[in-house]
């Protein structure tokens, strides 16, 4: 039935649908669509992959009105040009390319109408929906997970936060020209509209076909600043939406977009998972063990035997860190994982939810892990990790 239901033609269709809604709706497709092609079929994968950067645009009178409301209805005379066609669209906003009077050429990131009051119900129409398709298992009390997605997404939503975060990213980075952040305008910035300057890239999957040196570079910088961010900065942004990360070639350098989703990691959090992952470089099945029942990951409520599946996961996991050089393109850690993942869904009397703040680190983990698999890239973790610990 599934080869029946999941044929390009109708994924395409799913995905042009998505494409066409706003907020938390268009994120659970793009959430999808961020898979290695491990877990789903290549064409699929490709399909849908377009969801990470694009969506339907905002009709030009409707634009016109969101920034109206933001600047006044003379805020053309700001600008020598403005382009209304969109240069990017996403889950909440599409981005436009202008230069103002005084020259300086801008990305304008423009949210659409009525995202923020959608939020709740788009939030509670997918869970309704994860129910009856029998995603959830029976008993599990999804509500403080649905209430942090709520909560997460007004903050995401707020793009006069998402330009704080952008400027505390950009002097975090000062010393690290291997990455470029833009300069926030906070005189254009307001909560439905976010000004920064414009900054040139590549999508960072078009590295692709790119020389091997290069993508392991590329990598070796986003999975270096991704353990920076948990370990030392205690700020992280937890999104690793592809369409995130750009390429400059002429410049050489990695071009970091979108903070939104920025979160603060407590320094228990941190601490919690430094023990942890010091014990998985280590191989320390005992310390791993009690680092991740410390950080709530499991809990006695979960049965003893698949207690012990999850801590095999958890071992699978740490291979990549033991290793002098680990080959995102040659391994099976994925399908192991898969294959454990299956066998624990399988079960389906799970009776416990990890701490939700858990969720976005083990989440931007994912997603680099699945970035650097669709690069091939090959990663000396161990030597990026270990001066962190």
């Amino acid at each position: 039935m599934s080869d029946l239901i999941l044929t390009p033609a109708n994924v395409s269709r799913l995905a042009e649908q998505l494409s066409q809604m706003r907020g938390a709706a268009m994120k659970v497709g793009q959430l999808l669509s961020m898979d290695a092609g491990e877990m789903l079929p290549p064409e699929l994968a490709d399909i849908l992959a377009r969801l990470r950067a694009e969506a339907h645009y905002m009709p030009p009178q409707q634009l016109r009105s969101v920034l109206n409301a933001a600047w006044g209805t003379d805020w053309q005379r700001r600008f020598r040009s403005f382009n209304v066609r969109p240069i990017a669209a996403a889950s909440i906003g599409q981005v436009h390319r202008a230069v103002t009077k005084g020259g300086e050429d801008l990305a304008i990131k423009v949210q659409y109408p009525g995202v923020r009051r959608s939020i709740d119900s788009d939030v509670d129409n997918v869970a309704t929906l994860m129910k009856i398709a029998g995603l959830v298992p029976k008993g599990l009390d999804i509500a403080p997970m649905l209430a942090e997605a709520k909560r997460q997404l007004h903050e995401e939503a707020d793009y006069q936060r998402e330009g704080r975060c952008l400027s505390r990213f950009r002097l975090l980075l000062h010393g690290a020209p291997e990455f470029r952040v833009p300069d926030l305008n906070a005189e254009l910035t307001r909560r439905d509209v976010l000004a920064m300057s414009h900054v040139a890239g590549d999508p960072v999957e078009d590295l692709a076909d790119a020389p091997q040196d290069t993508r392991d570079q590329v990598m070796r910088r986003l999975i270096g600043l991704m353990f920076r961010e948990l370990l030392e900065f205690g700020l992280m942004q937890t999104d690793p939406n592809f369409a995130n990360y750009r390429h400059d070639p002429a410049m050489g350098q990695v071009v970091l977009l979108d903070f939104g989703a920025t979160r603060e990691v407590e320094t228990g959090l941190a601490q919690g998972y430094r023990r942890l992952l010091r014990a998985g470089l280590d191989g320390e099945a005992g310390a791993m063990r009690e680092a991740v029942f410390d950080l709530g990951l499991i809990s006695g409520a979960v049965p003893a035997d698949l207690q012990i599946l999850m801590l095999q996961m958890l071992d699978i996991s740490m291979e990549p860190l033991r290793k002098s050089s680990f080959d995102f393109a040659s391994n099976d850690v994925a399908m192991r994982l898969r294959d454990l993942g299956m066998e624990i869904a399988e079960r389906r009397e799970i009776h416990h939810l990890p701490p939700v703040e858990t969720f976005y680190i083990q989440r931007k983990f994912g997603g680099m892990y699945l970035l650097a698999s669709r690069l091939r890239a090959r990663v000396a973790l161990r030597e990026l990790l270990e001066p962190l610990l």
